[in-house]
């Protein structure tokens, strides 16, 4: 790992402190890595981040103090006893790596695609490819992921755990993300494709079911729970066909429907509300 993330000297000596050693050789010695290893990592500036990840596992220590040296939260409850360490754990973590690895970053993200993350992350396609066929652990990228998204590290790295920890859930819900479920809108059909993390002011707490709906490069978010069709834009359900619509109430109970492809007025009841778009979100091409 690169000193983008923090200068590795001092990441290295805040890694003795969580393990409670003193120097470099007594943390070679416990982590059955050979001395010159280590030293070459200083030396080169650049600290794997497989190791930080384990540390963070095995030790309890906050992951962001390892990085960046911030006091905010030095160690977070201890991992249950149950759970691998050490030397295990970090076989663990290198056989967790490529395509199971990556597919859990991106579902962290809310991501369907690998292409989104590279463009998120600055990373060429051609590099996460390479992870997967060599089924590489790319620890910055998690420790990365693991920042962003306030996803539990274990889950993370290993796959085992919940995603979010029952002590982080509140915290996180509350002050930092929002995870809603993402639907995909292609021939009519909506189909579930993961989740999504965005910024908790996007979700009104009139929103009561709120949901990520993608149809090409057009994304709403659409509250579920809404049925009672007025103005404004709906996602409609007409003989088993899914899409957007602009909706106006017109007299005798029958509404007006129209979007690129289509204009025409019918009764309510002729027509499913699948629910109501709350927001829409559009790129800028």
């Amino acid at each position: 790992m690169s000193n983008a993330l923090g200068d590795a000297k001092e990441i290295l000596e805040r890694i003795l402190s969580s393990y409670g050693v003193r120097s470099r050789p007594e943390l070679a010695e416990l982590l059955q890595i050979p001395l010159p290893t280590i030293n070459n990592w200083v030396a080169r500036s650049s600290l794997p981040g497989d190791y930080i990840i384990q540390c963070a596992i095995d030790t309890g220590a906050d992951l962001k103090w390892l990085i960046s040296g911030e006091l905010a939260n030095v160690r977070l409850k201890v991992a249950p006893h149950d759970f691998t360490k050490g030397k295990e754990l970090h076989e663990q973590l290198l056989a967790n790596g490529g395509k199971q690895v990556v597919q859990r970053i991106l579902h962290a993200y809310g991501f369907t695609m690998q292409k989104e993350l590279g463009d998120l992350l600055g990373i060429p396609s051609g590099t996460m490819s390479a992870w997967v066929r060599r089924d590489y652990f790319p620890g910055d990228v998690v420790i990365t992921c693991a920042l962003d998204t306030g996803v539990s590290l274990r889950w993370l790295a290993t796959g085992i755990g919940e995603m979010i920890a029952r002590n982080n859930r509140e915290q996180i819900s509350s002050s930092e993300i929002v995870t809603i479920e993402k639907y995909s809108l292609f021939n009519g059909e909506l189909n579930k494709t993961g989740l999504w993390v965005c910024d908790p002011s996007l979700i009104a707490e009139t929103v009561n079911n709120p949901a990520l709906v993608e149809k090409g490069s057009n994304k709403w978010i659409v509250d579920l729970e809404v049925k009672a069709i007025g103005n404004g834009l709906w996602l409609i359900n007409i003989d088993g066909v899914n899409d957007v619509y602009a909706v106006s109430r017109i007299p005798g109970n029958k509404i007006n429907i129209k979007n690129s492809s289509s204009n025409f007025d019918c009764k309510i009841e002729d027509v499913e509300c699948v629910g109501m778009v709350y927001l829409t979100l559009m790129e800028n091409n």
